[in-house]
């Protein structure tokens, strides 16, 4: 299933969630209220975000776009409910193969905390992607500098981010890693991580 999502496949969505946060930024991001609660405004964002990826494809892609899409493959036994994504990108051919993002509201360059736990403790451990060999987070930088936010990520990640090249003009870089994979699951053990931090000031 992970051979569906080709580099230039994810590259093409890349390129869409991309201009739709250009897009954000010359229509909506002066009206967006940051002195609401992080989650608050993590689901303000990300709810603007995702029609106006959708409105930057042709329709005609082997996959679409979904706003908090849930992920039934890795959930707990009820009555847990199922990993629920802030954006996913689904296959049309196999729907239960989704390339998600998830987003955090970062207050500043040095709040990466609860970025960094998703990436471990949902991403690195299959319970998010889990039949894919990449997917993304995306920090809402609400104040301080993305280099530095970068750094603080990486340090706390304990792994090297390198600039990803087919978007090296964007504050968007990659870490590489090998996830724990559940006993007798075949899921794609190398995993890379695309990270897109976003400012929102």
């Amino acid at each position: 299933m992970a051979a569906a999502w080709s580099a230039d496949a994810v590259d093409e969505m890349l390129i869409f969630v991309w201009a739709a946060y250009d897009l954000l930024r010359a229509q909506l991001l002066a009206r967006i209220d940051l002195t609401l609660a992080d989650k608050d405004v993590e689901r303000s964002i990300t709810m603007s975000l995702e029609p106006r990826i959708r409105d930057e494809m042709s329709g005609d892609e082997p996959f679409f776009v979904q706003h908090e899409r849930f992920e039934h493959e890795t959930m707990l036994a009820p009555p847990a409910q199922p990993p629920q994504y802030d954006i996913a990108f689904v296959w049309r051919a196999n729907e239960r193969v989704m390339w998600p993002l998830e987003a955090k509201v970062l207050r500043n360059d040095s709040a990466v905390s609860a970025y960094v736990a998703d990436v471990k403790n949902e991403f690195l451990t299959c319970r998010y992607a889990p039949f894919v060999e990449s997917g993304a987070m995306i920090g809402y930088l609400v104040s301080g500098s993305t280099a530095s936010a970068f750094a603080n990520i990486g340090t706390s990640l304990k792994c090297k981010l390198t600039t990803y090249r087919p978007f090296a003009r964007r504050d968007h870089k990659v870490s590489d890693h090998t996830r724990h994979v559940p006993a007798r699951r075949a899921y794609p053990a190398r995993f890379r991580c695309h990270h897109l931090l976003m400012p929102m000031h």
